[in-house]
């Protein structure tokens, strides 16, 4: 609509290198705000809105619909045009009239489907919101992460550093822990262990990293350990987020809980394994061709929503648990052979 030069994003310092590794908007144009602590958060989001004012954004888009916090930030942007999600009925954070575009949050759509539409909401008269005659995009092109033959390189001289058995085996990522935002995502995590014993014994060829934040480095190390294999490597806490990508390049599979790693792993080849339970696939699951959601389907799933702003009464995540190691093992065994078959120069059988 305007340009890649005229597109800003704003967001929190921790997640901006998603937006560089996707290199569609020039790096100046990714105003930022520091997370670190509560003073930080204030002075960052002052910093931010009296850069986009002197810049002069004549839109902003809030892409957020769990909190009020954004709506705020939008609205002290001066932005003549002010795109959000709006309480009509008691439906999800009142958010007052901040907004100029109002729309409806669909739980019908894929949140990527309900970000083009608030895109699109620009063009239309904000007097006929949120009565919208327009049909999102069934498929949108995806941005490709392109490492460096350089970053390739120093990615599989670290594998080897970690284990030097490793040469150009296989390799399958294992990610055991979603952020503690909402516990509720994660698989059990020794199920994780038992599919890696399970992998390594059907696929001699095969290495198991176990990867994670640097937060994460003690319980997936532990978890590493039982494995109790010379052909596991510990990856938690290693890596930049950016090297991070570049082993997703070098790796086969991914197997993670609903979680970051599952949508940034859509930007390389990889193929992906996503495990879903509280939340649903349909509305979260990342769009590429590589991946794939298990999901158990249990009548209480998926419990969290916009509407409820995330709040779960659950205290025991039996759709995740409701998903065995036999299904998962199925899974990857399935995508693996797969691949082995298409490297082969043979047609998969599937």
């Amino acid at each position: 609509m305007v340009g890649r030069e005229n597109v800003y994003f704003v967001v929190f310092e921790d997640n901006r290198f998603v937006l560089d590794a996707m290199e569609v908007i020039p790096v100046g144009n990714v105003i930022t705000i520091a997370t670190k602590n509560l003073f930080g958060l204030a002075t960052g989001a002052l910093r931010a809105v009296l850069q986009v004012r002197k810049i002069g954004i004549d839109a902003v888009v809030d892409m957020e619909f769990l909190t009020r916090f954004s709506a705020i930030l939008t609205f002290t942007t001066g932005a003549k045009s002010r795109v959000g999600f709006h309480t009509f009925f008691g439906d999800g954070p009142y958010r007052g009239d901040l907004m100029t575009h109002r729309l409806l949050y669909n739980p019908h759509l894929h949140i990527s489907q309900m970000f083009e539409a608030m895109v699109e909401a620009l063009t239309r008269d904000s007097a006929v919101l949120p009565t919208f005659d327009f049909t999102p995009s069934v498929n949108q092109p995806l941005a490709r992460f392109r490492p460096s033959p350089s970053e390739l390189a120093e990615i599989n001289a670290f594998l080897e550093r970690e284990n030097p058995r490793i040469g150009s085996a296989p390799l399958v990522l294992l990610n055991p822990n979603a952020s503690d935002l909402l516990p509720l995502r994660r698989w059990p995590p020794l199920r994780y262990v038992q599919l890696a014993r399970r992998l390594l014994e059907h696929y001699p060829e095969l290495f198991i990293g176990f990867t994670g934040a640097p937060s994460e480095t003690v319980p997936n190390n532990q978890l590493a350990d039982k494995v109790g294999s010379d052909r596991v490597i510990r990856l938690a806490g290693k890596t930049t987020l950016r090297q991070v990508l570049v082993l997703y390049t070098r790796s086969a599979i991914l197997v993670t809980n609903d979680s970051g790693p599952a949508h940034f792993a859509s930007m390389t080849p990889i193929r992906v394994v996503t495990l879903f339970g509280p939340e649903t696939p349909a509305l979260f699951a990342a769009r590429s061709p590589n991946a794939t959601a298990l999901w158990a389907g249990i009548a209480c799933s998926p419990c969290v929503n916009a509407y409820n702003n995330r709040q779960s009464v659950c205290r025991n995540n039996v759709c995740m648990q409701a998903i065995t190691v036999d299904d998962v093992f199925k899974e990857v065994s399935r995508i693996y052979d797969s691949i082995k078959m298409a490297t082969s120069g043979n047609s998969p059988a599937e």
